[in-house]
């Protein structure tokens, strides 16, 4: 008795296909905060290495005496800024140099630094303090001959 025109269908479940489910779901619940602290600390590694290339081009620019004049470094919420001039607030804002950071980024410590004219050396030293939402920190610090560590 056995039909040969007859087929098996096979298929999935139900509880086969909510148990899949189920799995996907839990594996993205797992992975979103991870990509969050991932993204979050890669936005602060990258807003720490831009204030250290900022800082090295603007003593360079000074070192070359480009523009016969002072370069300089200014770090706000949501932007570090290289600047022409002998300090931030007389500066040549026709020559800004605007880079964007996350605003969720927090600036603190020093927020200038203008580098003197040949010598290249800074008129201000200390460090830059950033923060993020999850309050990890990175610093780039500045010493007196100029020397840029983070």
């Amino acid at each position: 008795m056995h039909n040969s025109h007859m087929k098996f269908l096979r298929a999935f479940t139900l509880p086969e296909v909510l148990l899949s489910l189920s799995i996907i779901v839990i594996i993205g619940a797992m992975t979103i905060p991870l990509y969050s602290t991932f993204m979050n600390r890669n936005e602060l590694d990258i807003a720490t290495v831009t204030i250290a290339q900022n800082l090295r081009r603007a003593q360079a620019l000074s070192q070359a005496g480009d523009g016969d004049t002072s370069w300089g470094v200014h770090v706000g919420v949501g932007s570090i800024l290289l600047y022409k001039g002998t300090s931030y607030v007389l500066r040549d804002s026709s020559f800004d140099e605007n880079t964007s950071i996350p605003t969720t980024i927090v600036p603190s410590g020093i927020t200038d630094v203008t580098f003197t004219k040949v010598s290249g050396t800074p008129q201000t030293t200390g460090t830059f303090i950033l923060t993020s939402q999850a309050n990890e920190t990175r610093n780039v610090t500045i010493n007196e001959k100029g020397m840029v560590e983070y």
